[in-house]
């Protein structure tokens, strides 16, 4: 067992899966003799090889349609794109190919292959690379959505998607990478895919969020506590598919519920959400379900980079407002 950052946990976890498959081929953009922009694959070159940790040309669509047809071939790719404002040039191989290989070939063929990005603001990047666009990716059918919000939760989510049959987009939060430590056992054991993880147990709200939000969620249930207010928090980690049981089962006992993501309020995931609650838990309800999320505009420059993200306050202050309701 070793305290470790998330940036640290994927990297064991790559380690991990190419050790124990000899089919596991990293490839992207700087991630050999660099180890990425975030280090996330360091040493691994060294380790197993430039024919297994692949430097590839500044092209996304390239290192997505390798991906496609090695997983095709037999292979295990784990392709990594710099930042998820690079995404958009693999859409169509993710849309077009991978996300329909074992539906087009009627089952001979899957594409077990793992697409990495890091994944939202917080770190004074630029624009391009700020993006929060999971509800774009969860829209295709064929398509796993994961996103970490802790390094025990990527280590085992990131081997879990490397061993998946079928395409997995793994969105890594970029501001998570170094700012906590977590205890990680690199023993090889994967988490469960499509399975929800409740971090906090409550009777008053329903707390659901994923990825970096997750930090100023947890914040603001701290603070509710104080008030008297117990909400449960349930971090999704699998947006696509998401485990509905559970989202159900805590509005069923709590009647209440806000989600928080970092994404742009319309077309977001929440609002996935909060149909799904409409249509199956309309009854449980004691007030309205609420979001709380990222404005309808590009992500700012650094200066104002803090006033885009749900920060504690406005959570704190939703949860105030649906807790009114009896």
């Amino acid at each position: 067992m070793a305290e470790v950052t998330l940036v640290e946990a994927i990297n064991l976890a790559l380690a991990r899966a190419m050790e124990d498959d000899a089919g596991v081929v990293v490839l992207g953009e700087d991630v050999g003799v660099n180890g990425g922009v975030f280090r996330a694959t360091a040493g691994l070159q060294k380790r197993f090889g430039s024919e297994r940790v692949l430097d590839t040309p500044l092209a996304e669509l390239l290192i997505s349609g390798l991906c496609v047809g090695m997983a095709a071939q037999g292979l295990r790719p784990v392709g990594e794109i710099q930042f998820m404002g690079f995404l958009y040039p693999c859409l169509d191989q993710l849309v077009n190919h991978a996300s329909r290989m074992r539906n087009r070939t009627q089952g001979r063929l899957s594409c077990p292959m793992v697409l990495r990005t890091p994944h939202g603001a917080g770190i004074r990047a630029p624009e391009h690379h700020s993006e929060s666009t999971e509800a774009m990716l969860a829209h295709i059918p064929g398509l796993r959505v994961v996103m970490p919000s802790s390094p025990e939760r990527a280590y085992g989510l990131l081997l879990a998607a490397i061993r998946d049959p079928d395409p997995v987009v793994f969105l890594e939060p970029t501001r998570l990478y170094r700012s906590a430590k977590g205890e990680v056992e690199d023993n090889g054991e994967a988490l469960p895919l499509d399975r929800a993880f409740v971090l906090r147990d409550g009777r008053d709200l329903t707390l659901i969020s994923w990825g970096a939000a997750l930090k100023e969620t947890m914040a603001a249930a701290d603070t509710l506590s104080t008030e008297g207010i117990s909400a449960d928090v349930i971090d999704l980690a699998t947006l696509r598919p998401y485990d509905e049981e559970a989202v159900l089962g805590s509005v069923a006992k709590t009647g209440r519920c806000i989600i928080v993501h970092e994404a742009a309020r319309t077309g977001g995931f929440g609002a996935e959400i909060a149909a799904t609650i409409a249509e199956h838990s309309l009854s449980s309800l004691l007030a309205p379900v609420t979001r709380v999320t990222g404005y309808d505009t590009i992500v700012p420059m650094a200066r104002l980079e803090q006033y885009y993200m749900p920060s504690v306050e406005r959570i704190v202050t939703a949860a105030r407002k649906v807790c009114q309701f009896s």
